[in-house]
């Protein structure tokens, strides 16, 4: 199943609108009561849980995306490396994979995103790894997404200048389709200081299918698409939580129809793909294809 690759951007001129990505994985799992991981999170779901994750898969498919996302933020190889699992980190990355797969079926229209995280704790400023570490981290994580067949990788939450620019260099070299998706400050930064406007030209020189913006709530999105300015295609998925910003504490704050709100006041800017990030849902997915559908 799924053996041949979507080009995502022959996809989204088929459709001709915004591209629909899916919602939150993690949060919702924790809220369905399938225990997290405290080093894997919700990627441990993927051994001790699998059917959950498929079922989730699905109801995204079937609330509109066009989008699912691989429930792999964190098998890579930095948190793998922490704990002792019974299979390899390539099977750990591979099974998880295939829940992707086995969700989408014969679907030709569903497209499989690789999600590869920050090589540390999202949202962590200071990282006890060594530039080595990052460097292997990024490589073997998206080398892994893309022997397993998904259709491009999402690096997600990326706000480190050091592994934007391995992200993108190493994806570039080797002919990877992917989306750079950013977590910026309320001041507009990247963790490590440097302007959105910085990671934005370094980004460009490599040619991804498009910059995203993720998990930034919305006050602050509205605040920074104000002077958003780029040549390349761009998205976002906002957070949708309950004001908090950790794994444990991630419960719905923002309804569909007040997310639906957030994005019709930025739908000019015509975005090459919208979902929704930590405390969403499917209901969060079938308001944006409603919403996407009535404005085409």
């Amino acid at each position: 199943m799924h053996e041949k690759r979507i080009n995502i951007i022959e996809f989204h001129e088929q459709v001709n609108r915004p591209l629909i990505l899916d919602g939150a994985i993690g949060s919702l799992l924790q809220q369905r009561n399938v225990e997290m991981h405290k080093t894997l999170w919700s990627s441990y779901a993927n051994i001790a849980a699998p059917e959950k994750v498929i079922e989730l898969h699905r109801e995204y498919i079937n609330a509109g995306a066009d989008i699912i996302t691989t429930n792999t933020f964190r098998t890579n190889p930095t948190a793998y490396n922490k704990v002792s699992l019974k299979i390899s980190n390539y099977e750990f990355v591979k099974r998880s994979i295939e829940l992707a797969k086995e969700a989408v079926g014969k679907n030709k229209n569903i497209i499989i995103a690789g999600s590869n995280p920050p090589c540390g704790d999202s949202y962590t400023k200071f990282r006890k790894v060594s530039q080595d570490e990052i460097e292997r981290n990024h490589k073997n994580h998206i080398d892994m997404l893309w022997d397993s067949g998904v259709d491009f990788v999402l690096n997600e939450t990326q706000s480190h200048f050091d592994e934007i620019d391995i992200i993108c260099k190493h994806c570039s070299e080797n002919d990877i389709p992917f989306i750079m998706s950013l977590f910026v400050t309320t001041k507009g930064k990247l963790l490590s200081g440097e302007t959105l406007e910085d990671a934005l030209k370094i980004i460009e020189e490599y040619n991804p299918i498009a910059v995203g913006l993720n998990c930034i709530f919305p006050k602050t999105f509205c605040k920074i698409v104000k002077t958003f300015e780029t040549p390349m295609r761009w998205g976002f998925y906002l957070n949708c939580g309950s004001g908090k910003l950790k794994d444990a504490e991630i419960f719905e704050g923002l309804s569909p129809s007040d997310y639906i709100n957030i994005i019709n006041k930025k739908y000019s800017k015509e975005p090459f793909f919208v979902g929704s990030c930590c405390g969403s849902s499917p209901e969060h997915t079938k308001a944006i294809k409603e919403f996407l559908i009535g404005n085409n």
